[in-house]
């Protein structure tokens, strides 16, 4: 089992489906087994998108000003987050939301060594808005609070279970990678994530699982260590 882990999740994958909004059901499914690998002893960080509210580079932006956008797409993040906490804490674990972008009556700002010592306590950490500067996606974010917050690994909970050669969905032929490392998947061009998150991790030697979210129980078991999806490394 791993110490300490930084889950990533993406805002759509909170909608489970809708294109919009939070599915309660889906949340509360999620939150239990973060409660789970919690109680079991790792200590958990989440990071949260906001696309099933707003994106940034989302058609329904294109005519903003970037900046603007991507503050809203933050903003979509901390309600997300907020929803996650929500559903954690009714289950009996003490959760904390942490926010790049100060707003006291809702979330802690984020302080490194605040959100470590809340982790050292067995609360959950969510970090919320980001990096707080626009230009960077939550990818990036979850990076750099993984780093930040000196997890062991990074898990990015997908649709999918693993990183293929091709879109699964439309390449019958594509074949899934037990480990790659993160230049191939730049040289590539295999659209795991954003190129800022791809190079933070390399550079800093941070391992990352890609792995299926839609199997339940599975967020337990890569958390427990169980081989799961795809392997990142340097």
């Amino acid at each position: 089992m791993y110490k300490r882990v930084l889950l990533k999740i993406s805002g759509e994958a909170l909608a489970a489906g809708k294109g919009f909004g939070i599915d309660a059901v889906f949340v509360s499914r999620v939150a239990a087994e973060i409660v789970e690998l919690s109680t079991k002893g790792c200590q958990v960080g989440v990071v949260v998108g906001g696309g099933n509210f707003f994106r940034g580079v989302a058609e329904q932006a294109i005519h903003m000003d970037r900046v603007a956008a991507d503050h809203m797409g933050m903003l979509s993040t901390v309600i997300n987050a907020i929803a996650m906490q929500d559903a954690i804490e009714k289950l009996g674990i003490q959760c904390r939301v942490m926010s790049a972008i100060e707003m006291h009556e809702v979330a802690e700002p984020y302080i490194r060594r605040r959100a470590i010592r809340h982790l050292e306590k067995g609360r959950v950490v969510i970090f919320g808005a980001g990096t707080g500067n626009p230009y960077f996606s939550t990818d990036t974010a979850a990076a750099l609070r993984a780093m930040e917050i000196r997890a062991d690994v990074l898990l990015k909970a997908t649709s999918v279970d693993g990183i293929y050669t091709a879109d699964p969905k439309k390449d019958p032929d594509a074949t899934r990678f037990e480990t790659v490392t993160y230049m191939q998947i730049i040289q590539q061009n295999l659209r795991v994530m954003d190129t800022s998150a791809v190079s933070l991790c390399n550079d800093n030697k941070m391992p990352m699982i890609i792995f299926s979210m839609r199997e339940q129980g599975n967020i337990v078991r890569v958390g427990c260590g169980e081989t799961l999806g795809t392997l990142v490394t340097s």
